[in-house]
């Protein structure tokens, strides 16, 4: 299998933004670890391996009612271990000849014992990946000829939400366990009483530099909230695949060798935006943003800002604490370099369920992922704890009983995910692109002070990223 990228937006990238709970980095600084008394031990586990594998012989694959052992495994939080573990014991009652051995761990934990099984050739049935797929992309049998078959079911899932879990040449590697974008929440009252002009879907950098100022000059608030590391994601990854054609530039190429523009000039315009903002106040400067350390204590959510960035999964949360304090928040499209052109906003995958190579019941272990990803009384029993379902009808099921501000979010993830996209992007990004994002939102700060122009600025961020591949 050829070491391709998957047709997602740049997942290290969006991780930076504190992306769903359920990319790796959140994982790894915020998933507990397992119970241990509830895991399987190590030895029961190469006990069970070994079981499994002797009993290959005697098994068959889905769709017969021969007995079918399948290991599984994941990591994550204890209430996605819990809602995971009531999942399976759903569908071993739905399929008495099914047993599914489970091990769950922290994410750390999770891919130490991934490491010893890779080196052995015994990687769970059916196992759980995020953003560092490509080092295990060996192990990972494509669902393509399930998909072919008809023992999983893709029909209720669009293309732009299939794209995420599947190479650019066309092979699906896995089904999403839960989608993602990035929006702009806002404070409607506050647009209101400045006199400001509300986001709509076809709104622009301008307009939403207008509006931040104006807010600011009215209400003595910051227009907008900081974007925080999420700036290089919205000045840098979006900014750029806005302009021109659809998908005729991105950041980094596609095969992460070089850049995906030949013009560092494209960045200027963002940068003296955002120096601009600064300078009036209507966007915080470094000081500022070092003060909101989460999503709950963001400026918007405190009530010194009019809108933030928000990965949308988020939503939900501010909106309700907004709620509790009486007011009312809407999430609108990230805006665009010019009306009626790319949105840049992109459909993501938290982690994906994949089939082992080393399966010897890779059918059923695809029937079971089919299951996971489409049935809706395992959706309601998951709740979405991965992300937002990438199945439409799923989402209109955990729709029925959503709260307001959930409803907002999956309203959202279905307009996003029939706006066009691009053929194909990038899911990584180089080593090196922490130092490069660091550089680039020290660069607007020199700009704001009158140290460097945004050109320069431009320059030396581009210089930084090409760097990474000299």
């Amino acid at each position: 299998m050829k070491n391709k990228l998957l047709s997602i937006l740049m997942v290290s990238t969006l991780i930076s933004g504190a992306l769903m709970g359920c990319s790796n980095s959140e994982n790894a600084s915020t998933d507990t670890p397992a119970d241990t008394t509830s895991e399987v031990a190590e030895s029961d586990t190469k006990e069970a391996a070994a079981d499994t594998k002797a009993d290959t012989a005697a098994e068959t694959e889905a769709g017969t009612d021969e007995p079918i052992t399948l290991r599984m495994a994941w990591w994550g939080s204890q209430d996605r271990h819990d809602k995971t573990i009531a999942a399976i014991e759903l569908y071993e009652s739905l399929n008495p000849n099914v047993t599914i051995e489970y091990e769950y761990y922290s994410f750390d934990d999770y891919f130490t014992k991934l490491k010893t099984l890779v080196a052995s050739d015994e990687v769970w049935d059916v196992f759980q990946l995020g953003g560092n797929f490509p080092m295990y992309i060996d192990k990972i049998y494509p669902l393509d000829e399930f998909i072919e078959s008809g023992v999983v079911d893709v029909s209720n899932i669009s293309e732009a939400n299939l794209k995420t879990t599947r190479q650019t040449d066309g092979t699906q590697l896995g089904l999403t366990n839960g989608i993602n974008t990035y929006g702009i929440a806002y404070d409607p009252a506050m647009f209101e009483e400045a006199g400001a002009s509300l986001p709509n879907d076809d709104w622009t950098w301008d307009d939403y530099h207008e509006a931040a100022d104006l807010i600011t000059e009215k209400l003595g608030i910051f227009g907008s909230s900081t974007f925080l590391s999420s700036d290089f994601i919205a000045g840098c990854s979006t900014y750029i695949g806005q302009q021109g054609s659809l998908g005729q530039y991105s950041f980094f190429n596609l095969d992460l060798t070089g850049m995906g523009f030949d013009d560092p000039s494209m960045l200027a315009p963002y940068i003296q935006m955002r120096a601009d903002m600064i300078n009036k106040g209507s966007y915080p400067d470094a000081g500022a943003s070092a003060e909101v350390t989460n999503i709950e204590n963001d400026f918007l959510v405190t009530g010194e800002a009019a809108m933030t960035w928000v990965a949308v999964n988020q939503f939900p949360t501010i909106y309700d604490i907004c709620l509790e304090q009486g007011r009312e928040l809407a999430l609108a499209p990230l805006p665009k370099v010019e009306k009626g052109g790319n949105s840049g906003s992109l459909i993501q995958s938290s982690q994906m369920l994949c089939v082992s190579q080393d399966s010897e019941q890779k059918e059923a272990a695809a029937a079971f992922i089919s299951w996971f990803e489409n049935d809706i009384d395992c959706n309601n029993i998951l709740q979405a704890e991965r992300g937002i379902p990438a199945n439409e009808e799923v989402r209109a099921a955990l729709a029925g009983s959503a709260t307001a501000g959930q409803q907002i979010m999956y309203d959202y993830v279905d307009s996003v995910s029939k706006m066009p996209t691009p053929e194909e992007y990038n899911v990584l990004s180089p080593d090196g692109q922490d130092q490069v994002q660091d550089n680039y939102l020290n660069y607007i700060q020199q700009v704001a002070s009158g140290e460097i122009t945004a050109q320069e600025a431009a320059e030396k961020t581009y210089a930084d990223a090409q760097a990474i591949f000299e």
